[in-house]
């Protein structure tokens, strides 16, 4: 059981979660100071309300229901996702495409040099190969037609 417990720790995919963690708290406390420091005054110059709280509540029998409120989740929510997609995302899969083509060439580079490599045959050479394999057909097929007569005067007999 603690054996589990220990590969559970050690893969990759709980340090990357834990770095995640810890990215998701820095993005979030810097969206937090643009959403205070930056769109809330915005708000309170447009609306005379220090932020979206207070915008579009109403009140029915003791119960509060606030518009602004949900807005201001929502556009915490686009801010967070914006940073995290303009400032992680981006950049590594710019990065990863760059890994991929740099991959790419250098494969291509290494079967070049292999091709270099390779001998290249002449035409004569490749003339003889060609007549040599013709020959060597010949040969086999001549011996398969005496082969054949040989049979079929056997049989004759």
């Amino acid at each position: 059981m603690l054996d589990g417990f220990k590969k559970f720790i050690a893969r990759g995919n709980m340090i990357d979660m834990a770095v995640g963690v810890v990215m998701g708290s820095a993005v979030t406390s810097v969206v937090n100071a643009i959403v205070d420091s930056l769109i809330n005054p915005l708000i309170a110059m447009v609306f005379g309300k220090p932020d979206m709280s207070g915008l579009l509540a109403f009140t029915f029998n003791g119960a509060t229901v606030s518009f602004g409120a949900v807005l201001g989740a929502l556009l915490n929510f686009l801010v967070i996702a914006a940073a995290v997609y303009f400032c992680v995302l981006v950049p590594i899969n710019k990065f990863r495409d760059m890994t991929d083509a740099m991959l790419i060439k250098a494969k291509l580079k290494q079967e070049a040099d292999e091709k270099a490599k390779e001998p290249e045959v002449t035409p004569e050479e490749r003339t003889v190969e060609l007549l040599t394999e013709i020959r060597d057909q010949l040969a086999a097929a001549d011996q398969d037609s005496v082969a054949r007569k040989d049979t079929t005067d056997s049989r004759a007999d």
